[in-house]
């Protein structure tokens, strides 16, 4: 981990200085001690001299250390220790002194707690120390907060990679990184585990980069960081006598992909190949093969005598692999799991007592020993990116993980999106896509319908919102079990609009504004609004208006409040129509057409993870699909518009992977249908089934326009003073285009940076200088800095 060459004691936080340079510190020997450290003498005094001097300040440091009668730790007395500050100007380690009664506590790792800029404050212990390289005199640790040493050495390279990756700081990743402490589960006994026959830990490279953040990429070469060849051959040897199963036992779900059975074999004999997996569709009666082919690699890099990190997007997909995984001795750490459960299940991860850690977002820093495969599924979806800062996606977290502990990386999904797509390109994965009679066997049969022409001819499509072929679709799968509908928006009516005049239909009314209290001596006025009363002399609202239930009267979704007086400002109207259809009112409208027939919904408002199957319509939005017994009979995408036109970056994309992961849970062959044009990209990559493609064609588009993954882009957030005065403090590398500012929601504007991809690391490191430059001067106003964020457009 990259330390400063000086760490300065807590009451020089008050001082505006630039963060401590990045040089290693080395701890003094007795042959050069006094002989490396710079004199602040006459520079004509002589070494002796100066190692008298330096040996007289630090016999005065003790003996004010030794005020209060407190004695300082006989062997390593010096703790550095992170402390828990928002500052990123304070974004680095500070040295304490450790009491002689907490020798034995203040362990590497252990959480504490010490005065920091005359207040106390928790932080992590990194290392003890002979003696610090501050001149000045030391204060003491407060207390240990707990013996646990909760941050481990790998996880805390990981989070010091991820800080300076994102622009942000160390506390701020390990807030993410460690979950909070429960005092009671911490005491509960350990289960003993037996880890006899693991091997030693692999070598691995510390560099925090991944191909394109330095000027060389790496190489391609995914076996590099294997041990040495005499040391692999041996433990080559000893896994064969004690493996207790052979890879063929498991390989299964791998054996309809051409390196599949080889990428297990790699695993197995403790290699660390890297793989963007493009997974086959189908679910069948023993479900997707997707979570049966994770437990198959996991299987395998625990025969290697290694740990596993899976991380999938939310608590459904974690049951799947849960139960693929079967009584192989994992931990599922999952957000919605209370502070107690969530601590206990994270705290066997660390002591040793499960080898592989399932999990969502959080689950990327799982402190698992013995790292031998990191795996994300649907890496696409942004649940993976993080809302706090520095606002890291699960992706590149455990990309830098598997670099730095010398693991493998497997980055699966029904599509692929442009940033594993760049990882293949630059030879850093390895592609892992299935055999195309596999894929040809397995994949739906699509059928494309264009909404307008359909429905301007066809009386049923105008009755039931839906065109004749996804009518037949549905009732004939029907007949042989479950059939999903997919409904890109929540809700019963998001948008409405006038009924004669199609203008859209927005909120007329001014919210109440309270306005500034400033100190007058004239006294409160007789005339006009209280200086504490709202006002309602303020801009019209102009909210959309949505309806939330046929019965229901208009209401604006920005104020919330009740429009059952609009009338529309173009023709004077007070009708309204439905412009976008949500999922509650697709499912009354089909529950209309098909009165035998039992209609579930899953969305925000409650997500089903299973359903039988027994004939059903399931109403679905996109990520809220339940696992049907057997797959789905059929299926309807509706409104393909509604997501292919949303202004993003990732439209199509993202279109693609909702299209691909609905269709995914039909069974081999079913019959789907698509409410968009055929002639769309992402449509006939769907009917193709053939992601990898589209992919390929999405990153050379974003090459050629500029946009990530193909170059860095950061982006600031924040008040137009704020935003214009980090851009003028910030050393940003030689190319670097700036874009903006330009007014952003709530009053606040934001600019965006551009680099090449491998000066990444540059911008980064010139935003962080400039944000502590910032917060060094005490700037009251905030700019957020979030580097490649999903949404750009």
């Amino acid at each position: 981990m990259t330390e400063p060459t000086r760490a300065p004691h807590p009451q020089e936080a008050l001082l505006p200085a630039p963060p401590a340079a990045g040089k290693r510190f080395t701890r003094p020997t007795e042959r050069t001690r006094g002989g490396t450290e710079r004199t602040r003498e006459d520079s004509a005094r002589t070494r002796e001299d100066s190692a008298r001097t330096r040996a007289a300040g630090s016999e005065r440091g003790r003996a004010g250390a030794r005020k209060g009668a407190r004695e300082a730790a006989a062997s390593l007395p010096v703790a550095r220790i992170v402390v828990d500050t928002p500052l990123p100007h304070l974004d680095r380690p500070f040295d304490y002194l450790v009491p002689a009664a907490m020798d034995a506590e203040a362990v590497p790792g252990c959480r504490v707690r010490v005065r920091f800029a005359g207040q106390l404050a928790d932080g992590y212990l990194l290392e003890r120390l002979a003696e610090s390289e501050h001149e000045g005199r030391l204060s003491f640790l407060e207390r240990v907060i707990s013996p646990e040493p909760v941050l481990t050495p790998e996880i805390a390279r990981l989070a010091r990679a991820v800080a300076d990756r994102y622009a942000g700081t160390l506390p701020d990743v390990l807030r993410l990184a460690i979950p909070p402490r429960h005092a009671r589960v911490e005491a509960e006994a350990r289960t003993p585990v037996r880890r006899a026959d693991l091997p030693a830990d692999l070598p691995g490279d510390t560099d925090a980069d991944l191909p394109g953040d330095t000027d060389a990429d790496l190489p391609a070469d995914t076996d590099a960081a294997a041990p040495a060849e005499g040391d692999e051959a041996g433990r080559h040897a000893a896994r064969e006598q004690t493996r207790p199963t052979p890879v063929s036992a498991y390989a299964g779900p791998w054996e309809a992909y051409p390196a599949g059975v080889s990428f297990l074999e790699a695993l197995a004999e403790g290699r660390a190949p890297r793989a963007v997996w493009t997974a086959l569709p189908g679910t069948d009666a023993g479900g997707p093969a997707w979570p049966h082919a994770i437990a198959a690699a996991a299987r395998a890099t625990l025969e290697g005598g290694r740990g596993v990190v899976v991380v999938v997007p939310d608590g459904k997909d974690v049951a799947l692999v849960t139960e693929a995984l079967g009584d192989t001795p994992h931990v599922a750490i999952t957000a919605d799991l209370g502070p107690a459960e969530r601590y206990r299940r994270w705290l066997k991860a660390l002591r040793g007592e499960a080898g592989i850690a399932v999990g969502n977002r959080p689950a990327a820093f799982a402190p698992v020993a013995r790292l031998g495969l990191a795996v994300i599924w649907d890496d696409g979806d942004d649940l993976h990116a993080e809302r706090h800062a520095p606002y890291p996606h699960a992706r590149e977290v455990l990309g830098l993980r598997a670099h730095q502990a010398g693991a493998g990386l497997l980055v699966g999904g029904y599509a692929r999106t442009a940033e594993a797509t760049a990882l293949v390109e630059t030879g850093w994965a390895g592609p892992l896509v299935p055999d195309r009679a596999a894929v040809r066997a397995r994949a739906p049969r699509v059928r494309p319908a264009g909404d307008d022409a359909e429905l301007a001819r066809d009386q049923a499509a105008r009755a039931a919102r839906l065109p004749s072929v996804a009518w037949r679709a549905l009732r004939e799968g029907l007949e042989h079990g479950p059939v999903l509908v997919q409904v890109p928006r929540r809700g019963y009516l998001p948008a409405l609009a006038c009924r004669h005049c199609r203008a859209p239909a927005r909120c007329s009314g001014a919210p109440p504004t309270r306005p500034a209290t400033e100190p007058s001596n004239t006294g409160p006025s007789n005339t006009g609004p209280s200086p504490t009363e709202p006002s309602n002399t303020g801009p019209v609202c102009s909210g959309p208006l949505a309806l939330r239930g046929g019965h229901a009267m208009p209401y604006c979704r920005w104020c919330g409040r009740i429009a059952g007086d609009w009338r529309c400002p173009s023709c004077g109207g007070n009708g309204v129509r439905a412009v976008i259809v949500g999922a509650r009112r697709t499912a009354e409208e089909l529950g209309r057409a098909f009165p035998s027939v039992a209609v579930r919904t899953s969305g925000r408002d409650g997500v089903l993870a299973r359903v039988s199957g027994a004939p059903s319509l399931v109403v679905a939005t996109p990520g809220a699909e339940p696992v049907p017994a057997g797959g789905y009979a059929a299926a309807v995408l509706l409104d393909g518009w509604a997501l292919l036109g949303r202004p993003d970056l990732r439209a199509a994309e993202e279109t693609l992977r909702r299209w691909a992961n609905a269709a995914a849970l039909l069974r081999p062959a079913g019959e789907l249908v698509v409410l968009a044009d055929a002639a769309v990209p992402a449509v006939q990559a769907l009917l193709r089934w053939d992601p990898v493609t589209f992919a390929e064609r999405e990153l050379d588009d974003r090459a050629e326009l500029g946009f990530p993954p193909a170059v860095r882009m950061a982006t600031l957030t924040g008040p137009a003073a704020a935003v214009r005065e980090t851009l003028a403090g910030a050393d940003l590398p030689p190319g670097a285009q700036v874009l903006g500012p330009v007014p952003v929601d709530g009053g606040q504007e934001r600019a965006m940076v551009r680099v090449p991809r491998h000066l990444g690391s540059a911008l980064a490191r010139a935003l962080k200088g400039a944000s502590g430059v910032r917060s060094a001067r005490k700037a009251p106003e905030v700019v957020r800095v979030n580097i490649d964020p999903l949404d750009l457009i």
